[in-house]
């Protein structure tokens, strides 16, 4: 048996019952302290995943919650749902600051960009919205609706937006010199990463495999494959230190590869669960917190688990 990596979380520390119905998304705050779980049930929930507490619930959306980041500065969360709406919440009250109802059709993905200033929104209506927080204006001061089907998840980096659609295609918009890339990749998007030194993009596609891309020329450096995914949109990431990839699977497991070799190195089963379709990495820690039914996962290196002990 192959040696694993210090830097692999392996262990379960624990699951819990998030008591929100499918939970659709978990998603780490930006220095790893909380996490927000997206619910069927219409709410975000903000835990201390460390601790197993939940600090917190935001209610306000009419139908299921797909998705939810917090600010930069950990004051505001923004999230979108089914009900066609991007929903702005103040964290320490839980009040509702914004109800954006720009989009057509449900919305998938949501982002705040780096100064959380702007939120940013993909929809099944084929477009990307921005929204100014600063303005008293509902309506969006930018449209970007490029996409010939639905938008299914969208990154933003200090000077880019990346995007991938159902059309198959990953678009990437430069801020700085206004200009917008776009690489054929085949099938459906359903996840976009870009990796931490912003070189390479990860994404996944629902012909069960997951492609590194040359940011700058388009080159597909590696693929990985061995996981389960043609019917859902399934996360995919980096560890924290881009050595490693991780997906969810259709077939109950979270799957882990070595980033140069392209090998599966591990996979993380979740007993009684039929599809893994949410997972967000720690920002510096070995620390993973995946999503599937009702329930959150969380995992450690074994490492990191006998320090926490």
């Amino acid at each position: 048996m192959q040696e694993l990596p210090d830097d692999i979380p392996t262990k379960l520390i624990y699951s819990h019952n998030c008591k929100q119905g499918a939970v659709r998304a978990v998603r780490f705050n930006v220095d790893g302290t909380y996490v927000l779980s997206c619910g069927s049930d219409k709410s975000v929930k903000l835990w201390n995943p460390h601790r197993n507490l939940l600090l917190k619930s935001y209610i306000g959306h009419g139908f299921e919650v797909l998705d939810a980041q917090g600010s930069s500065d950990n004051s505001q969360i923004c999230s979108c749902s089914m009900d066609k709406t991007v929903m702005v919440f103040d964290v320490a009250t839980g009040k509702s600051l914004r109800k954006y109802r720009g989009h057509a059709g449900t919305v998938n993905c949501v982002r705040f960009n780096e100064e959380s200033t702007l939120v940013l929104s993909g929809s099944i209506d084929s477009t990307i919205r921005i929204y100014d927080l600063k303005s008293r204006k509902m309506e969006p001061i930018q449209i970007l609706d490029e996409a010939k089907d639905g938008v299914t998840c969208i990154q933003v980096s200090d000077h880019e937006i990346l995007s991938g659609s159902a059309d198959g295609r990953i678009r990437r918009y430069d801020l700085r010199v206004g200009k917008m890339t776009v690489d054929l990749i085949g099938k459906s998007i359903t996840s976009v990463t870009f990796t931490r030194d912003s070189q390479c993009v990860l994404v996944s596609t629902l012909d069960s495999s997951l492609k590194l891309m040359d940011k700058d020329t388009g080159e597909m450096l590696n693929e990985y494959v061995g996981h389960t995914n043609t019917d859902y949109r399934i996360d995919s990431c980096l560890n924290s230190k881009d050595t490693h990839i991780l997906s969810g699977s259709e077939n109950g497991s979270v799957y882990i590869w070595d980033l140069i070799e392209g090998k599966v190195l591990h996979h993380l089963p979740h007993e009684g669960q039929k599809v893994v379709h949410s997972l967000t990495f720690h920002p510096s820690e070995n620390c993973l917190i995946t999503a599937a039914g009702d329930t959150m996962y969380v995992w450690k290196s074994r490492h990191a688990a006998s320090l926490d002990t």
